[in-house]
């Protein structure tokens, strides 16, 4: 039961991996790039997705994903949604039939339209849980307060996780609409370029306050007609990401839009960092999404 492995070593995915290790669990991360994890390995550091800040003794960093899941009874999976799919069928045949599988992604799935849960529910029988809300990683891993949403249809494996991640400084509430709670997430990264984009061309508080207020509507509308719960949008994963995505500059979606608007091209934008947009490849996703329940969004 003490054994938890998180599958991705960006900024989000090692402060998971410390927060859970700070707490007493054995802790496994899993990191792509080799040459990363021989360095973290060896310096207890992320230097590209979180430098100043060290790794707990206690978490196992590596880079094979077989032994990093292997005697996991809790997986997280914090991978840019696009590659989910690929990298949770290769670990397959190391997890345990009894894992837990959490998404802490935010996206949805280009060609298919899947939002991570449905991509593993499609891949895997394994129980299947999401954490999300307004969390940027650089104040969760500075103990800064958090609270964030806890989603998962089974309510006592959604309330032991929820004692998992709780700490005095993170705040988890539970729900039972992962549909909602992922389309939260996903979508407000869209409305989050389009805030950036709104104040690289420099178009005032006004502006983004309608964006923001019609981009929730745009999610709600959406949301709904894939059978979502309304009031989750309300919440944490809802309302409180998309207000924190808008208006942060910590996030890399508005950025990435803030970017655009001053006049650089996507291209040149992407290329400058390793960390991933989400709501780039989602862009594309919610357009489609709009067509096939032939929902009005005009922002995205």
């Amino acid at each position: 039961m003490s054994y938890i492995a998180v599958i991705g070593a960006g900024s989000w995915g090692t402060t998971l991996a410390c927060l859970l290790a700070e707490k007493g669990y054995d802790t496994s991360l899993w990191v792509y790039e080799k040459d990363l994890c021989a360095e973290m390995r060896s310096t207890r550091i992320n230097s590209v997705y979180l430098p100043g800040f060290s790794l707990p003794d206690t978490v196992t960093i590596t880079d094979d994903l077989g032994a990093a899941v292997d005697k996991a009874r809790y997986i997280l999976t914090v991978v840019p949604t696009q590659y989910t799919r690929a990298i949770i069928q290769q670990a397959l045949p190391s997890i345990h039939p009894d894992a837990v599988i959490v998404n802490a992604s935010k996206g949805i799935e280009r060609k298919t339209l899947l939002t991570v849960s449905s991509i593993l529910r499609e891949i895997t029988t394994h129980k299947v849980a999401v954490l999300s809300g307004p969390s940027f990683a650089q104040e969760v891993i500075r103990k800064l307060p958090t609270a964030v949403t806890l989603s998962c249809k089974d309510v006592s494996a959604s309330l032991l996780l929820q004692e998992i991640f709780n700490t005095l400084y993170f705040r988890v509430y539970t729900h039972t609409d992962i549909l909602g709670v992922e389309l939260g997430g996903a979508l407000k990264n869209v409305i989050a370029i389009a805030s950036g984009i709104g104040d690289g061309l420099e178009l005032g508080f006004n502006a983004r306050a309608a964006l923001i207020t019609r981009g929730l509507a745009e999610i709600k509308r959406l949301g709904i007609s894939m059978a979502a719960e309304e009031h989750t949008f309300s919440g944490l994963s809802g309302l409180g990401d998309l207000l924190l995505t808008c208006t942060g500059s910590l996030s890399r979606n508005y950025t990435v839009g803030k970017k655009l608007g001053q006049g650089m091209k996507l291209t040149d934008i992407l290329s400058q960092t390793r960390s991933v947009a989400e709501g780039v490849a989602t862009a594309e996703s919610a357009f489609e999404l709009s067509r096939k329940y032939a929902v009005q969004m005009p922002i995205v």
